[in-house]
C-alpha cells in the first residue's frame, strides 16, 4: 500500500504543467529570467516603489470589490486563544492546506498540537508527543494527513494527522540538531531538513540534506555544506529552487533536480553579515497580472525585507524594506493568500514588540495596513487560513491567538 503522498511525481506530468487538452508543456529554464526581464520593462515604467498589482489590474479589483487594504485587513478582534503550551514559546504555526478550520503548532516544550476551530468550540484536537527535545520546525503534506517535524533531539519524526501516531522516525547519523524542515512541494515523499553538529567551540558543521520519508534514508547528492547553521528554508513553487539562509546573515539558492533529488549550490547573498535569517517564504504571483517572483524574509536586522527573484538560479535584488523590531528572536513572516485579489499587496509579519504587522507592498509612505495587539512577549510566527478569515499567531510565552477579520 503506497498512500497519495508518497507517490513520486514527475514535474512534466503534473496536471499543472499541461495544456487544456493534456498535452505536456516544458518550462524552460530560462523562464525566469524572460520573465524578470519582463516585469523590470513594466516596473521601469511605474512610478518609484510601485509593485503589484499592475495599473491595468482590473480583474482582481472586480474580484476584490472597491475596497482598500486597510478595509479588506480590519479584524474583529480575537476568536480565541490557546495556551496548552503556555511558559514555552512557539516557534511556528501553520493552518493546513485549503483548509479554514485546521492548524498546528510546535512548542519548545517538546509537543506539537493540532487544532481545530470548527465546529466550536476551538479545541486541541491531538498533541503529538514523541520528541525528546524542544520542536523547532514542522510541515504540512499537501493531502494534510502527514505532519514531519524536526526537534534538537536530532530526530526528524512524521506523524499520522488524524490520531497522532508517530508513522516513522529518521535520526541524524551524526546525532545533529535538526532545526528547520520544508517539503519539496512537486513530490511530498522528499523533505529538506537541517542539521547542526558542533564538533569543537568556534567549528560547527552545517548540513542541508534530501530525506526520503517513506525510506527514511538520505537522498544521494541531496546534501550541500553551508557556513552557518540553517534556520530557514523555502522552495519556489514548481520546487526547482531551494533558498536556505543561515545564521551568519546569507542566503543560499539551490537548484533541485526533480529526478533525482541533487541539489547543487547556485547563488549566495549576504543579507548583513552575522545576522540570523530567521524566515524565507517564496510567492511565484503577487497578482494574477503580474508574475513577479519573490522572497519575503525576516533578517534580525530590524526590517522585514522584500527581494525579487531575478533569474533562474535564484538570484535576489532587493525591492523594499520595512521597518519592524527584529533584533534577536527567530521572527517569520507570510505572504497574504488571497494577494491577487486585492487593490494592492499585503505581507505579514510577527515582531519582538509583541504586535502583529500588515503592510502593503505598494505603498511608499506609511505602509502599515494593520496592527494587531495582544500578545504577551514577541510575536515569532503569523498564517492565514486559505481564505482569509482567519489569522493565526503565536508568542514567545507560548499563546496562540486566533484573530477573525471583520465581516463585510
Amino acid at each position: 500500500y503506497t498512500p497519495s503522498w508518497m507517490k513520486v511525481l514527475d514535474f512534466e506530468e503534473d496536471p499543472r504543467t499541461q495544456g487544456a487538452r493534456g498535452h505536456r508543456r516544458s518550462v524552460s529554464r530560462g523562464s525566469y529570467q524572460l520573465q524578470a526581464q519582463m516585469n523590470r520593462a513594466v516596473y521601469d515604467e511605474r512610478p518609484p516603489g510601485s509593485l503589484v498589482p499592475t495599473s491595468v489590474a482590473e480583474a482582481s479589483r472586480a474580484m476584490a470589490g472597491d475596497t482598500t487594504l486597510s478595509e479588506n485587513y480590519a479584524f474583529a478582534g480575537m476568536h480565541h486563544i490557546f495556551d496548552q503550551h503556555v511558559d514555552s514559546a512557539v516557534p511556528r504555526l501553520q493552518f493546513a492546506n485549503d483548509d479554514k478550520h485546521l492548524l498546528a503548532c510546535c512548542s519548545l516544550d517538546g509537543t506539537l498540537s493540532i487544532m481545530t476551530l470548527s465546529p466550536a468550540p476551538p479545541k486541541v484536537k491531538v498533541t503529538l508527543k514523541g520528541h525528546g527535545g524542544p520542536v523547532t520546525d514542522f510541515a504540512w503534506s499537501l493531502s494534510n494527513d502527514i505532519i514531519v517535524s524536526t526537534s534538537l533531539d536530532g530526530m526528524l519524526r512524521i506523524w499520522n494527522t488524524e490520531d497522532g501516531r508517530c508513522i516513522r522516525e529518521v535520526r541524524d547519523p551524526e546525532s545533529s540538531e535538526l532545526l528547520c524542515c520544508t517539503f519539496q512541494p512537486m513530490n511530498n515523499n522528499l523533505t529538506v531538513v537541517r542539521g547542526s553538529v558542533i564538533t569543537k567551540v568556534g567549528n560547527s558543521k552545517h548540513h542541508l540534506q534530501v530525506v526520503n520519508i517513506s525510506t527514511g534514508k538520505k537522498v544521494k547528492g541531496g546534501s550541500s555544506k553551508l557556513t552557518g547553521r540553517v534556520l530557514s528554508l523555502s522552495f519556489d513553487a514548481p520546487g526547482r529552487i531551494l533558498w536556505a539562509g543561515d545564521d551568519r546573515g546569507s542566503i543560499f539558492s539551490f537548484l533541485f533536480d526533480m529526478a533525482t533529488g541533487k541539489l547543487t549550490k547556485a547563488k549566495r547573498l549576504v543579507v548583513s553579515e552575522g545576522s540570523s535569517i530567521c524566515s524565507i517564504s517564496a510567492r511565484s504571483w503577487i497578482s494574477r497580472e503580474a508574475r513577479d517572483p519573490s522572497l519575503l524574509v525576516n533578517a534580525c536586522v530590524n526590517k522585514l525585507l522584500l527581494y525579487r527573484v531575478v533569474d533562474n538560479e535564484g538570484t535576489l535584488q532587493l525591492k523594499r524594506s520595512f521597518p519592524i523590531q527584529h533584533g534577536s528572536q527567530h521572527v517569520h513572516s507570510i505572504f497574504c493568500p488571497l494577494m491577487s485579489f486585492r487593490q494592492g499587496a499585503c505581507v505579514v509579519t510577527g515582531s519582538e514588540d509583541t504586535c502583529v504587522y500588515f503592510f502593503d507592498v505598494e505603498r511608499n509612505t506609511k505602509a502599515i495596513v494593520n496592527k494587531l495587539q495582544g500578545h504577551g512577549g514577541p510575536v515569532l510566527d503569523v498564517s492565514f487560513n486559505c481564505d482569509e478569515s482567519m489569522l493565526a499567531s503565536a508568542d514567545s510565552t507560548g499563546m496562540v491567538i486566533i484573530w477573525r477579520r471583520e465581516q463585510k
